[in-house]
């Protein structure tokens, strides 16, 4: 999973990007309103944090902006703000959700992998495929109810094509979830790491689509 982070606070943008890593996710940070719409608009993220007090564009104007071009992907609004009214200003603009500060950063984790699981149509927090198993909620993977254990890229291959279970993820798509923005990762990486996976679940589990990309699904 990758998470565009907007936050002009460089301290707690740090400390907000460093759980979300702990927690095997790719994270993109934008400290101005301008570079946010930017990058919201260029690219696949799965989901976004959202500051409201940004300098260069305020953060109601980048999420109407988003919203706007068509960008759909799940924003968790954070503020200092706890009025009422700017609650309703921020659902109105297309927030999914809203946290105000000071908070817990296991609380923005917790409601971001609510979010990306919502908007992948899954309702349960639990999703399996065949014996493979993951917790959104915990973000844990089983399979044949044994832990699993994973590294961080692996993590982010294996729960997009969890996610999308059944369906093919791009190549291309896939990449870009799995690299955060200036890491440089390459078809032939995501490759490398697509085969550990296999390796962990069993290769049948993992189609690969020529010319396209990727599909869990669920062993014969």
């Amino acid at each position: 999973m990758r998470i565009l982070l907007v936050e002009d606070d460089t301290a707690l943008a740090d400390e907000i990007a460093h759980a979300l890593r702990a927690e095997n996710f790719a994270v993109d940070i934008a400290g101005n309103g301008i570079d946010a719409l930017h990058l919201g608009d260029t690219e696949p993220y799965d989901a976004a944090v959202l500051d409201l007090g940004l300098p260069g564009l305020p953060g109601l104007s980048v999420l109407s902006g988003w919203r706007e071009s068509g960008r759909a992907l799940p924003v968790l609004i954070l503020t200092a703000r706890d009025g009422w009214s700017d609650k309703v200003a921020g659902f109105k603009a297309g927030a999914d959700d809203f946290l105000v500060k000071p908070f817990r950063t296991e609380e923005v984790i917790l409601r971001l992998r609510a979010l990306v699981r919502r908007s992948a149509g899954h309702a349960a927090p639990r999703i399996a495929c065949g014996p493979l198993t993951f917790d959104t909620q915990l973000g844990h993977f089983e399979l044949d109810g044994l832990p699993l254990r994973l590294t961080a890229f692996e993590w982010r291959v294996l729960s997009a094509l969890i996610l999308r279970k059944n369906k093919v993820v791009d190549r291309s798509d896939l990449l870009e979830r799995v690299y955060e923005y200036d890491a440089g990762g390459d078809s032939n990486s995501l490759e490398v790491i697509v085969g550990r996976v296999r390796r962990k679940i069993g290769a049948a589990m993992i189609e690969t689509v020529r010319g396209r990309g990727y599909s869990l699904v669920e062993p014969a």
